[in-house]
């Protein structure tokens, strides 16, 4: 099994925790105290139960056991009501997932999206809309005249559900490309 240095991990990294299960860091820091060692202080998800781990300090020079995880391009189907169904575009295989491992995601995807689903051991864990997503904006207030030059952001609903912060100047109806790891408004894209 490959490992890695606790002062090399990152956001998204994958490592088997203290015989307790696989975890994801969701946040770490790199933390050089006045007095004393470095150290890394991160926040873990197990990627099967969910249970979140906070403030789990490391040395920097400790050494992780990185787990084996697959990643696939899946399309987004439909939802059951229950399901929300995956497929493979190679070999159609549909996957259906429960709405605890899609929920972050659903923010930004809708039917025919491309996803990212991550696999440990044959298990999907979780799933991750492309980078940068195009949306229709179904409802925001609109700009008051005058005040399109300043920095102030209202928010917008998109066709999603998913509200975001934009500037003044976006309209209803109009497409916004948002990036999805920050849920930040990026630009207009068009009606």
């Amino acid at each position: 099994m490959a490992s890695i240095l606790a002062g090399d991990i990152r956001k998204g990294v994958t490592f088997e925790y203290n015989g307790k299960g696989v975890y994801t860091v969701t946040e770490f820091q790199h933390v050089k105290p006045g007095k004393g060692a470095a150290f890394v202080r991160a926040t873990l998800k197990n990627v099967v139960t969910g249970q979140v781990l906070s403030d789990i300090t490391f040395n920097p020079t400790a050494k992780l056991e990185t787990a084996q995880v697959e990643t696939r391009k899946m399309t987004y189907s439909y939802t059951d009501g229950e399901f929300y169904n995956f497929m493979d575009p190679d070999t159609f295989e549909i996957i259906p997932l429960n709405y605890d491992q899609v929920e972050d995601a659903l923010k930004y995807i809708k039917e025919n999206d491309t996803v990212t689903i991550k696999f440990l051991h044959g298990t999907a864990f979780s799933v991750e809309p492309e980078n940068f997503v195009e949306l229709k904006v179904v409802e925001c207030e609109p700009g008051v005249k005058g005040n399109t030059a300043t920095n102030a952001l209202k928010n917008a609903t998109v066709e999603t559900g998913a509200t975001i912060q934009v500037p003044m100047f976006v309209e209803e109806g109009e497409v916004i490309r948002i990036d999805t790891r920050s849920g930040e408004y990026m630009s207009r894209v068009g009606k």
